[in-house]
Protein backbone atom coordinates (compact mmCIF):
# COMPACT_ATOMS: atom_id res chain seq x y z
CA UNK A 1 0.00 0.00 0.00
CA UNK A 2 2.66 2.46 1.16
CA UNK A 3 4.50 1.35 -2.37
CA UNK A 4 1.10 2.60 -4.05
CA UNK A 5 1.13 5.46 -2.56
CA UNK A 6 4.69 6.45 -3.15
CA UNK A 7 3.97 5.71 -6.96
CA UNK A 8 1.04 7.69 -7.30
CA UNK A 9 3.27 11.00 -5.57
CA UNK A 10 5.73 10.15 -8.19
CA UNK A 11 3.29 10.32 -11.06
CA UNK A 12 1.84 13.16 -9.96
CA UNK A 13 4.63 15.62 -9.43
CA UNK A 14 5.72 13.93 -13.30
CA UNK A 15 2.65 15.45 -14.37
CA UNK A 16 2.70 18.92 -12.78
CA UNK A 17 6.03 18.88 -14.11
CA UNK A 18 4.59 18.73 -17.31
CA UNK A 19 1.48 20.30 -17.09
CA UNK A 20 3.93 23.43 -16.25
CA UNK A 21 6.61 22.85 -19.20
CA UNK A 22 3.44 22.89 -21.13
CA UNK A 23 2.21 26.10 -20.31
CA UNK A 24 5.28 27.83 -20.15
CA UNK A 25 5.76 26.49 -23.34
CA UNK A 26 2.80 28.15 -24.62
CA UNK A 27 4.41 31.97 -23.01
CA UNK A 28 7.33 31.79 -25.63
CA UNK A 29 8.18 35.07 -27.36
CA UNK A 30 8.72 35.68 -30.78
CA UNK A 31 11.54 38.54 -30.29
CA UNK A 32 12.01 39.15 -33.68
CA UNK A 33 8.10 39.79 -34.51
CA UNK A 34 8.09 41.64 -31.12
CA UNK A 35 10.93 43.66 -32.12
CA UNK A 36 9.33 44.66 -35.58
CA UNK A 37 5.70 45.75 -33.87
CA UNK A 38 8.18 47.88 -31.40
CA UNK A 39 10.21 49.77 -34.11
CA UNK A 40 6.59 49.99 -36.08
CA UNK A 41 4.91 51.26 -33.41
CA UNK A 42 7.61 53.96 -32.36
CA UNK A 43 7.86 52.70 -29.26
CA UNK A 44 11.56 53.32 -29.24
CA UNK A 45 10.83 56.82 -29.24
CA UNK A 46 10.24 57.22 -25.16
CA UNK A 47 11.05 53.49 -24.12
CA UNK A 48 14.67 51.28 -24.60
CA UNK A 49 15.31 47.98 -23.33
CA UNK A 50 17.63 48.97 -20.76
CA UNK A 51 17.69 52.59 -20.19
CA UNK A 52 15.45 55.36 -18.93
CA UNK A 53 14.23 57.67 -21.64
CA UNK A 54 11.28 59.55 -21.57
CA UNK A 55 9.24 56.66 -20.38
CA UNK A 56 10.70 53.66 -18.13
CA UNK A 57 12.70 50.65 -19.83
CA UNK A 58 11.37 47.54 -20.42
CA UNK A 59 13.66 46.36 -18.33
CA UNK A 60 12.02 48.69 -15.54
CA UNK A 61 8.66 47.87 -16.31
CA UNK A 62 9.49 43.60 -16.45
CA UNK A 63 10.78 44.83 -12.34
CA UNK A 64 7.54 46.36 -11.80
CA UNK A 65 5.51 44.27 -13.13
CA UNK A 66 7.26 40.70 -11.77
CA UNK A 67 5.19 38.39 -10.23
CA UNK A 68 2.15 40.15 -10.67
CA UNK A 69 -0.60 38.10 -11.98
CA UNK A 70 -2.61 41.15 -13.83
CA UNK A 71 0.61 42.12 -15.37
CA UNK A 72 -0.14 41.24 -19.20
CA UNK A 73 -3.22 42.51 -18.88
CA UNK A 74 -2.41 45.84 -17.51
CA UNK A 75 0.22 46.13 -19.98
CA UNK A 76 -2.29 44.86 -22.80
CA UNK A 77 -4.23 47.53 -21.76
CA UNK A 78 -1.68 50.16 -21.17
CA UNK A 79 -0.48 50.06 -24.88
CA UNK A 80 -3.96 49.52 -26.78
CA UNK A 81 -5.62 52.13 -24.77
CA UNK A 82 -4.17 55.27 -25.37
CA UNK A 83 -3.46 56.45 -21.72
CA UNK A 84 -2.69 60.23 -20.39
CA UNK A 85 0.78 59.85 -19.28
CA UNK A 86 3.10 62.69 -17.79
CA UNK A 87 6.59 63.19 -19.30
CA UNK A 88 8.59 66.49 -17.49
CA UNK A 89 5.13 67.08 -15.66
CA UNK A 90 3.05 67.62 -18.99
CA UNK A 91 0.24 65.40 -20.29
CA UNK A 92 0.00 63.76 -23.10
CA UNK A 93 -1.50 60.68 -24.87
CA UNK A 94 0.77 57.44 -25.17
CA UNK A 95 0.80 56.12 -28.66
CA UNK A 96 -1.27 53.26 -28.62
CA UNK A 97 0.47 50.07 -30.73
CA UNK A 98 0.17 49.84 -34.36
CA UNK A 99 -2.03 46.62 -34.39
CA UNK A 100 -5.13 44.98 -33.46
CA UNK A 101 -3.57 41.10 -33.95
CA UNK A 102 -4.29 40.19 -30.22
CA UNK A 103 -1.81 37.53 -30.81
CA UNK A 104 0.91 40.46 -31.83
CA UNK A 105 -0.11 42.65 -28.79
CA UNK A 106 0.28 39.65 -25.85
CA UNK A 107 3.60 38.39 -27.83
CA UNK A 108 4.95 42.45 -27.08
CA UNK A 109 3.79 42.40 -23.93
CA UNK A 110 5.39 39.39 -23.26
CA UNK A 111 8.76 40.41 -24.29
CA UNK A 112 8.68 43.98 -22.80
CA UNK A 113 7.78 41.64 -19.27
CA UNK A 114 10.73 39.17 -20.48
CA UNK A 115 13.36 41.85 -20.64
Amino acid sequence: MANRKMNASKTLVVLCGLLFSAHSMGQTVDIAAAEALAKKSNCSKCHSIDKKKDGPSFKETAAKYKGKTDAEAKLIKHITSGPTIKIDGIEEQHQMVKTKDEAEIKNLVRYILSR
